[in-house]
């Protein structure tokens, strides 16, 4: 390769600015890349000749060897770390640099690069009823949209927005900082690449606006706390022509006074009489579909559970209806008039003078006392 003078190669002065650097280098590649001379052997060389030149004279540190040894001061062979081809930075590093995406080798890095929008999250707060059986709902939401005057560019109409002078419209420029090379979002673009002059008066200059979106949402029947309805391209609007992100209601279900859901089924605590309790009976019990009959036996305890099949929920990923689960707990009387205090206190004395055992739980548990202590 010829080592002619890299202030020459490139057709800058010995004194001239990193950006000018840039700018020339960023010339002579959109004019002598092989992308667009294909088949051109002296283009391809005059482009490695360009690339090399840059490579040494935009690092601080190669640039000060060069200018005081010459070609020397640079070579591998003189213990510099090499130039031209050879350093540890390849092709790509340094040409991804400077244009970004304008052959597509940046990954994206360039100012042009497009940007998926953000997705939003929105609590939805559902009574049980409508969590069970599905409902729609209207929702208003704040979302960043496209900017309708300046179609997303932040130009006011009519005009476009200009390549960054100061990173060439990479989005990034490179510091150097003794030894090493600091690569950080260019201050003047602020890493978008471009420069806008004139900023449309609707976004002011960024592209998108804020409105109030009112979207409806199906709930389907079944869903549950936690469950997530996924609104595909109805988050914020992308940046650059990047697609909209989504927009994920969160559901949330409200405690209901009767009823706890565990996941297919469903329970509710039911209060008897000791009467009924005891004697047995008949009573009501609610569904969220109505009332069902529920039949106590005589000598019911507290805590009792009694299963209703089909009378719960089905999930919005199941086939099948989960049950009720009815839990009965025997209500204590109370505001008892004196008529009625005689009565259970003769009632109190006939199972004390009876024979029969009334109360199992109680008798089980003196039993149990009166054998811990034999065994102290």
């Amino acid at each position: 390769m010829s080592k002619r003078d890299y202030y020459e190669v490139l057709g800058v002065a010995k004194n001239a600015s990193e950006a000018e650097l840039k700018k020339a280098y960023r010339r002579m590649a959109m004019k002598y890349h092989p992308d667009r001379n294909t088949g051109d052997k002296e283009s391809e060389n005059k482009f490695k000749e360009a690339k090399e030149a840059y490579e040494v004279l935009s690092d601080a540190r190669k640039r000060a060897a060069y200018d005081q040894f010459g070609h020397a001061g640079v070579d591998s062979g003189a213990g510099m770390g090499g130039g031209g081809f050879r350093g540890g930075g390849g092709f790509s590093d340094i040409f991804e640099d400077i244009f970004g995406d304008v052959f597509g080798g940046g990954g994206g890095r360039g100012g042009s690069r497009a940007y998926r929008g953000a997705d939003l999250r929105y609590d939805l707060e559902l009574s049980l009823e409508e969590a069970v059986q599905g409902t729609t709902v209207k929702i208003r939401i704040p979302v960043h949209v496209e900017c309708g005057s300046c179609g997303g560019s932040g130009a006011r109409k009519g005009s476009e927005p200009t390549i960054c002078t100061t990173c060439g419209g990479a989005g990034q420029v490179r510091i150097q900082q003794g030894f090493f090379s600091v690569q950080q979002t260019c201050p003047h673009c602020r890493g978008t690449g471009r420069v806008i002059s004139d900023p449309c008066p609707e976004c002011r200059g960024r592209g998108r606006v804020q409105e109030q979106k009112t979207l409806s949402v199906k709930v389907p029947a079944g869903v549950d706390s936690g469950d997530r309805i996924r609104l595909s391209s109805e988050g914020e609007a992308g940046e650059n022509g990047g697609p909209p992100g989504d927009l994920y209601v969160q559901i949330r279900v409200r405690e209901h006074p009767i009823f706890v859901r565990d996941g297919a089924d469903l329970y509710c605590e039911v209060p008897i009489s000791f009467v009924t309790a005891a004697l047995g009976g008949e009573l009501e019990v609610p569904t969220l579909n109505g009332r069902v009959k529920l039949r106590v036996p005589a000598e019911t305890q507290t805590g009792k559970l009694f299963r209703i099949r089909g009378k719960g929920v089905r999930p919005v990923r199941g086939n099948s209806e989960g049950d009720l689960l009815c839990r009965v707990v025997v209500e204590t009387p109370v505001n008892l008039t004196s008529r009625q205090k005689e009565l259970m206190q003769e009632l109190e004395q006939t199972m004390v003078e009876g024979k029969g055992r009334h109360d199992p739980h109680s008798t089980t548990w003196w039993d149990n006392v009166k054998q811990f202590f034999k065994e102290l």
